[in-house]
């Protein structure tokens, strides 16, 4: 409908400036060839001057029957000059006699005092243009046979004494209106427009009214806009209809040329391709609604289908099948909707995994004791009676003991911060200090920001462990191990155990390699009970093991490393996004 408005208003705007620009030169045209029919008309009133006979007789006034005969033939060349000419009239001052030359009839010449009132031509200019009226016999009495009025214009002429402006006589040409509608009726369509003459009086030359010829033009389009306009040429749109002017100017006249065309004519054409775009646009939407009825269908199907799939999850079936429902939007937004339920259940698996992976940790932990509850009461006891023995060293190591077995068994919380995990290191670094009588030094240096970041609990313990049991050489009293934490760049923590202990030997250290890089899924079945892992709480607990359970807390992204140092021993390192809210499992 916005197409159609914008093209018609173009095209009605392009149609009414073609229209104005072509009937302006056509009109143009036509005043030219109106002035031409009345300058015609002027050359053949300044005969007179030419015809040295004539003008001699008008200045001497004669009255004898060669006289008369002499001015019948110049008169008679007048009007036989064009054929449209209806009279031509002249009164000599002179000698006061009047001589009318008429179609079809003799010659008239009589005595008459004052020439006709309408050829008596007063002021400076000889010549005037008298407008359309009926033709009368100049105040001839006597009747004229076969005299007909009938509409014409006429020119007069005051014929004067050259230099002067005396006046020897009066000369008037009526000219038949036929002269004047032959040159009008070329410029309008007939049965749709209307042309009209109008003199500087506002009288109607010419139109197609043929009673109101002669008559003022009665109409407020001329008087608002062309009798008070002075342009030669111009247009306006008014009461339904372009009008479009021209000024006819010549000697003794001062005439204007108008054509109306009615809007309605002028976009004919317009109309008639704003009615065709009409009815292909009642057939287009005709085939848009049936279409879009069709297409509804084939859109609101999956729709439903996909709200029966959100409506089986809403009531717990987190496995049902989504099927693929096309490669359209819809599709797109089913797929997209299945591949979040995927994400949901393996999200709930890694949840699962790690919460049977941390039962599987404390079971084994469990394993290396007899009786948790006796024994911690046993310890209670010992570290009571070192302080009454005044042994308070073997309280010291009595109370890291127990606080290493209320860490990993009385501790029901899987996810733990930094802060917990070191704690938890250090009691355990106070233990292998008395086992290994101090030959080692333990170091630690963690942003303290860091300290509250998340991470699995059990992490840092197992690979301090490995330190002894694979890395410590007995034979040496400067053992070292370090841990620090940083903040990296990446919006990531790295966490590094470093130690001076015994390297990994390179073929055990490309299989180890090759584990981490892709690690094997948490065995939380099978729970062993050898004996031979009772070394100390955690025993049993790879490095496999706890890469795999990064993973399912901090992501698939989290990477474990482990390097021989240049200098001697083993740096394992730690790399997880940093977690400062998370779910306790």
């Amino acid at each position: 409908m916005a197409t159609m408005y914008i093209s018609y208003s173009y095209t009605t705007q392009s149609l009414r400036t073609r229209a104005v620009d072509e009937n302006k030169n056509l009109l143009y045209q036509g005043s030219k060839n109106i002035n031409s029919l009345i300058q015609e008309v002027n050359r053949l009133s300044l005969s007179v001057y030419s015809d040295s006979d004539f003008y001699r007789l008008l200045e001497a006034g004669y009255d004898d029957l060669s006289s008369d005969i002499a001015i019948y033939n110049s008169l008679s060349y007048i009007s036989t000059s064009l054929p449209d000419i209806s009279q031509v009239y002249l009164y000599g001052v002179k000698d006061s006699k009047a001589t009318l030359i008429t179609d079809n009839t003799t010659p008239k010449r009589w005595l008459v005092n004052m020439p006709y009132l309408e050829s008596n031509i007063p002021g400076s200019s000889p010549v005037n243009v008298q407008s359309t009226h009926l033709s009368n016999a100049y105040g001839l009495n006597l009747p004229l046979i076969q005299f007909t009025p009938e509409p014409v214009f006429t020119l007069h002429r005051r014929i004067e004494r050259i230099p002067s402006s005396e006046a020897l006589g009066y000369l008037s040409i009526d000219v038949k209106l036929t002269a004047l509608a032959e040159i009008v009726d070329q410029l309008y369509e007939q049965d749709q427009e209307k042309t009209y003459v109008v003199d500087s009086d506002g009288m109607l030359v010419y139109g197609q009214d043929a009673g109101s010829l002669g008559k003022p033009l009665n109409a407020a389009w001329y008087s608002k806009q062309i009798a008070v306009n002075a342009e030669a040429q111009g247009y306006f749109e008014e009461g339904g209809s372009v009008f479009i002017y021209q000024k006819v100017e010549g000697t003794g006249l001062n005439w204007t040329l108008v054509k109306q065309i009615p809007v309605s004519y002028l976009f004919r054409e317009a109309k008639e391709a704003a009615g065709i775009n009409l009815l292909l646009l009642f057939l287009l939407m005709t085939m848009i609604i049936a279409l879009t009825i069709f297409i509804s269908f084939r859109i609101t199907a999956p729709i439903k289908q996909l709200t029966r799939y959100m409506n089986q999850v809403r009531t717990g079936n987190l496995e049902v099948e989504i099927s693929p429902a096309g490669n359209d939007e819809i599709g797109v937004l089913t797929e997209h909707f299945r591949s979040m339920m995927d994400t949901i259940n393996n999200l709930i698996l890694r949840e699962y995994r790690l919460e049977l992976s941390n039962k599987t940790n404390e079971l084994r932990a469990l394993q290396s004791q007899i009786n948790p509850h006796f024994l911690n009461n046993t310890l209670q006891i010992i570290g009571t009676l070192a302080l009454e023995m005044k042994v308070p060293q073997i309280y010291a190591l009595l109370s890291a003991l127990a606080k290493m077995m209320r860490y990993s068994m009385y501790n029901d919380e899987k996810i733990v911060t930094i802060q917990n995990e070191l704690e938890h290191v250090k009691a355990y670094i106070e233990l292998q200090k008395e086992r290994f009588e101090n030959k080692f030094s333990f170091r630690y240096d963690m942003e303290e920001p860091l300290l509250n970041a998340l991470m699995p609990k059990m992490i840092l313990q197992p690979i301090v462990e490995n330190y002894f049991k694979h890395g410590f050489n007995l034979s040496r009293s400067d053992g070292l191990i370090e841990i620090t934490a940083a903040r990296l760049a990446t919006g990531r923590m790295e966490i590094m155990i470093r130690n001076n202990g015994n390297a990994v030997p390179l073929a055990k250290l490309d299989k180890l390699r090759q584990e981490l890089e892709q690690p094997a899924p948490l065995d939380v079945t099978a729970v062993k009970s050898s004996d031979s892992r009772r070394d100390a709480p955690g025993a049993g607990i790879g490095l496999g093991n706890v890469l795999a359970r990064l993973r399912l807390v901090c992501g698939d992204d989290a990477a474990l490393t482990v390097d021989n140092l240049p200098e001697g021993g083993v740096l394992i390192r730690l790399e997880i996004e940093i977690l400062t809210e998370s779910e306790r499992i």
